[in-house]
């Protein structure tokens, strides 16, 4: 299986980085460390907006020009889907409840919310209300999700200490899903973001960012 072609290779500009979401112009990112949303621009890297989170940004995606955000919040870590408007930051009122209470990546196929269970090996579609509406079993664990015309494409690994991560590409329309593991990635990836170019990832342990060529 080929690595992944690294077309850029960035210093964060804060700590950790976690989660990533881009809407075709701006990368949104979440760090570890600061709990904060960032707005990047991708040609000047640089920060143009930020707000605090309500706790740990593990999970992002964007939802009608909007950021869904999976937090971890208080000190039984419970995950919580929160809604943050850019420019304006987090919405209190809007608060949906991980299926099981548990979750880490979060994608979007254009109606529904996907969240993934890394241990579990599990993606699951949400409705409004937070309830499962189909899981998918993966045979890896999962720590990065976004779609892309219409697949879904995951980051993920057997162990987590080691270089040996994967691009895997899910085809949902079938009743039993297609998975394939298309490329290799050499790092501890963290998040999957794709900007209708290029995919986005973190080596959130090296504080970098990183942007790949799509492998079809």
């Amino acid at each position: 299986m080929k690595p992944i072609h690294e077309l850029q290779r960035l210093a964060s500009p804060f700590p950790k980085p976690q989660s990533l979401a881009s809407d075709g112009t701006t990368l949104w990112v979440g760090s570890r460390v600061t709990r904060r949303i960032y707005a990047i621009n991708p040609a000047t890297w640089s920060v143009g907006w930020e707000t605090a989170a309500p706790g740990t940004p593990y999970g992002m995606t964007v939802v009608d020009g909007e950021l869904r955000v999976l937090c971890s919040e208080t000190a039984d870590d419970n995950r919580i889907i929160r809604r943050c408007v850019p420019g304006k930051g987090f919405d209190d009122s809007f608060h949906l409840p991980c299926p099981d209470d548990t979750g880490s990546q979060l994608s979007y196929d254009g109606r529904r919310l996907h969240v993934s269970q890394w241990y579990p090996k599990k993606v699951i579609a949400i409705g409004a209300d937070g309830s499962a509406e189909r899981i998918i079993h993966v045979p890896h664990g999962i720590c990065g999700q976004v779609f892309v015309d219409g697949l879904l494409y995951l980051v993920t690994t057997d162990d987590e200490k080691t270089t040996d991560y994967w691009l895997t590409r899910v085809d949902l329309r079938p009743a039993t899903p297609e998975i394939a593991d298309i490329a290799h990635i050499p790092f501890q990836a963290r998040a999957l973001a794709w900007d209708g170019r290029q995919f986005w990832t973190n080596h959130r342990d090296q504080d970098q960012i990183v942007a790949f060529a799509r492998v079809t």
